[in-house]
């Protein structure tokens, strides 16, 4: 009776016994996120070739003036008077958007662009997509810049 009794403590004390917790799973660190652009570093006057996205044909070149805040960006095509860009900043990102011009690729089609660019090195690094302003298919067009500033 004495080992029965001492058979079902033992067993009572081990189930009731708390249970390790299994190891924390490794977290992984966060991503670190790229320092915000400088727009003193941006600022001046950028030689701009923009391409189709998987081309290396120039298709269209411009002139930006970057300033070392958000206002006073223009953008000159050639034989063509300046017109001012909206520009915003997030992270190591400038956005520019620009208001409808007839654009340089299709004469006589209305379009307006939306740009995002990086700094990299000494160029200045993006891609544009081009809305244009017809009915029908072909009213997006996706473009990458690739901008070197002018020198002084």
């Amino acid at each position: 009776m004495r080992r029965l009794v001492l058979v079902v403590s033992a067993a009572l004390i081990a189930g009731c016994a708390k249970k390790e917790a299994p190891a924390p799973e490794p977290v992984a660190a966060a991503p670190v996120a790229p320092a915000p652009i400088d727009l003193t570093k941006v600022a001046g006057t950028w030689e701009v070739k923009t391409m189709g996205a998987t081309s290396d044909s120039v298709l269209v070149t411009f002139t930006l003036v970057a300033t070392a805040d958000t206002a006073g960006w223009t953008l000159s095509l050639a034989k063509r008077k300046p017109f001012a860009l909206s520009i915003t900043v997030s992270g190591d990102s400038v956005m520019a958007s620009s208001p409808e011009y007839e654009s340089a690729l299709r004469k006589g089609v209305k379009v307006h662009t939306n740009s995002v660019y990086r700094l990299v090195g000494d160029q200045l690094v993006g891609t544009t997509t081009a809305h244009y302003k017809v009915t029908g298919p072909d009213s997006v067009l996706m473009l990458r810049t690739i901008g070197t500033k002018a020198q002084k």
